[in-house]
């Protein structure tokens, strides 16, 4: 379940903020930066929210399964332990976010963000933006079961690469 939250993390990342760290600024295109500040403000809206939710109902059983297996504990508790573990959750990830717009304005050009802030205007573009963390959460609840049989795999086939060259882990 690590695996996942960093995964997801480091993707969300590249998708949604507000603000930026001035240092992180250094480098970057000030009308870039201006058009990816105005990108960030329609892509993470609500977006954030979401994701969150999401990220919550994939992580949450697991941890309510852990909580409840040590203790007695009441509906009750377990629901405002989910609305704290929920609360923490956004805002660790509103943190996050901060400088993504600096992510952008490192990856495209001014008028690449204006293309994309135009795309995200449009109809098609606001149900990406409402209906793509939603299938983001659906593909990685797919991946999540398999990345352990996968990883497995990944290191055993690495491992005889390895030894080829007489080298170990």
């Amino acid at each position: 379940m690590r695996v996942f939250q960093v995964f997801l993390i480091v993707g969300l990342s590249s998708v949604f903020s507000g603000g930026t760290n001035a240092l992180a600024d250094a480098g970057v295109d000030p009308e870039a930066l201006k058009a990816a500040r105005e990108l960030s403000a329609i892509v993470s809206k609500d977006t954030l929210v979401q994701v969150c939710a999401q990220m919550s109902s994939l992580v949450w059983p697991d941890v309510e399964r852990k909580l409840t297996a040590k203790q007695t504990i009441s509906a009750e508790q377990v629901t405002s332990l989910r609305a704290e573990f929920e609360r923490i959750q956004l805002d660790f990830m509103s943190r996050i976010m901060d400088d993504a717009p600096v992510v952008y304005a490192h990856h495209f050009t001014a008028s690449e963000l204006r293309e994309l802030i135009a795309f995200y205007r449009t109809p098609i573009g606001k149900k990406a933006i409402s209906v793509l963390p939603q299938v983001t959460t659906e593909i990685m609840a797919l991946i999540m079961p398999q990345l352990p049989k996968i990883q497995g795999e990944v290191m055993k086939s690495f491992g005889k690469i390895l030894r080829k060259h007489g080298l170990t882990i």
